[in-house]
């Protein structure tokens, strides 16, 4: 790890100039300045000056959380069937989603399948047909939807979805939170 380009980061990340952490820190820009270039090394008293004036604690500045994944390959998505919904078919497209605030789903339903009926919780559930003809069931409401189509609901009562066409449908879902 290169502490002085991660303090770097942390200082631009909340725009300060060296000057500014520096007067913080109760430190010189110029002791700021070799740091941020590795060429100085921080004892830990002053370590920790620098991670109080940057609003951190060395827990959190230590982490190893890694690089942010922003693109997920078609080879990374997982396929979900279940024996109790014949005809659909999930693929979760955002791997990992479970550390996230939402899923990303592509369903696809055969002519005359339906998704089970979930009961009322917690969330939004929000979609774009991408194909096909839809019914939406929310509590005693129907809705119907078709390609190119969107629909969004706050799923606080029993729901689900069906194919009652004779052609397939594909759904690009998204659910928030996980639910998947």
């Amino acid at each position: 790890m290169k502490i002085g380009e991660k303090i770097k980061n942390l200082r631009l990340a909340q725009e300060l100039t060296q000057e500014e952490l520096a007067n913080r820190a109760d430190l010189t820009k110029g002791f700021i300045s070799l740091l941020e270039r590795d060429l100085q090394s921080p004892s830990l008293d002053t370590l920790e000056l620098i991670l109080n004036a940057l609003d951190t604690n060395p827990k959190e500045f230590f982490s190893d959380e890694g690089e942010e994944v922003v693109v997920f390959h078609r080879s990374q998505r997982v396929s979900i069937t279940d024996g109790d919904e014949p005809g659909v078919k999930r693929e979760v497209l955002i791997a990992g989603a479970q550390d996230r605030e939402m899923d990303l789903l592509l369903v696809t339903l055969k002519p005359g399948a339906s998704t089970y009926q979930e009961r009322a919780h917690y969330g939004d559930e929000c979609g774009y047909v991408l194909t096909g003809k839809i019914v939406i069931n929310i509590g005693k409401e129907t809705y119907k939807a078709s390609a190119g189509d969107t629909f969004y609901y706050t799923a606080n009562r029993k729901h689900w979805i069906e194919n009652k066409s004779d052609k397939p449908a594909k759904i690009l879902w998204i659910s928030a939170p996980p639910s998947f």
